[in-house]
């Protein structure tokens, strides 16, 4: 029984040698290099959309060369795929030319397909140091319940803890005369973190406060039943402090907290090693991101506020 297509033929087949080509390549991909089913009829896939548009243009699979395979690529952009579509579609285009030469009917090796830009860094949410001081005075500090939400605010910026460490913090592991608390983190990996005068104020008058709510273990934030806080509810008390304090609550998380803490630590000169340690990360090059947040913001104030900046010629 033969088997079905892997690629839709266009009305009229595949024309211009591009049906043998195609044919040969999949013989060449299943057969020669033995790829399974799914790579096969991926690599085929994405070619199929070089073969439609060649043939609009009448041109054969011989007939490529740098210039139309860039042309075609910048279509495909146009068209919207996204970068990682792009880079795919890409590396079957290689592996087509490749298969090209040695067969001595390609008019363009592997190298005619241009590398496609990497994907766009997407840069880490984080806030201004006036949004930060906004937030810490959401919280009613007249009433327990607005001590204990401005003390753990505090320490979630001046400390960049995750959220899960925050919610699995005990009291018994904050050092307040030595400004540091000890948390266990990913791969069960302890780490000392210091926070500073603010976050000790209010975690000293929360702890003032604490035994009033008969905790039912040693967790230093909970409940008004004494229960401990869960990471879902420092989510949700977050999202609307943020509401009150005027930031936008999709623009908010504990881990954005995280973020400002270690961009307004490199923004006041912290070196990117300290910033490692503190945020309890195993490879520099994960910290490293935040080198680009400060290196955006320092551009956007240089922009704004020098002489020169943007200015033209």
């Amino acid at each position: 029984m033969p088997r079905a297509p892997l690629i839709q033929e266009p009305e009229g087949g595949w024309p211009l040698g591009w049906a043998a080509s195609l044919r040969e390549f999949e013989v060449h991909l299943a057969v020669e290099r033995g790829l399974a089913a799914n790579s096969v009829s991926g690599y085929l896939s994405d070619l199929r959309f070089l073969a439609v548009w060649a043939l609009d243009r009448k041109l054969s699979p011989s007939d490529l060369d740098r210039d139309r395979i860039t042309a075609f690529l910048v279509t495909q952009h146009a068209e919207g795929k996204a970068p990682r579509s792009i880079a795919r579609l890409s590396s079957a285009l290689r592996q087509f030319l490749v298969f090209m030469r040695l067969e001595g009917t390609g008019a363009a090796g592997p190298e005619a397909v241009v590398r496609p830009p990497r994907p766009p860094r997407i840069l880490p949410k984080t806030l201004s140091e006036a949004q930060v001081e906004a937030l810490l005075k959401a919280p009613d500090v007249n009433t327990p319940m607005g001590v204990r939400d401005r003390a753990w605010i505090e320490l979630l910026y001046a400390s960049g803890l995750r959220v899960s460490e925050l919610a699995a913090l005990s009291a018994l592991r904050v050092y307040l005369d030595e400004g540091f608390v000890k948390v266990m983190g990913k791969g069960r990996k302890e780490r000392l973190i210091p926070f500073g005068e603010g976050a000790e104020h209010w975690i000293r008058q929360w702890l003032a406060l604490r035994p009033g709510f008969k905790p039912a273990s040693d967790a230093l934030f909970v409940g008004k039943s004494g229960e401990p806080m869960t990471r879902q509810h420092f989510w949700k008390m977050l999202k609307a402090f943020a509401v009150q304090a005027g930031i936008r609550r999709e623009s908010i998380s504990p881990h954005v907290l995280r973020h400002a803490f270690a961009t307004h630590l490199l923004d006041h000169g912290a070196d990117l090693r300290s910033v490692q340690a503190m945020l309890g990360h195993a490879d520099i090059s994960t910290t490293q991101i935040y080198t680009h947040v400060h290196q955006a913001r320092l551009r956007e104030l240089y922009d704004r506020m020098h002489p020169r900046g943007g200015a033209e010629g």
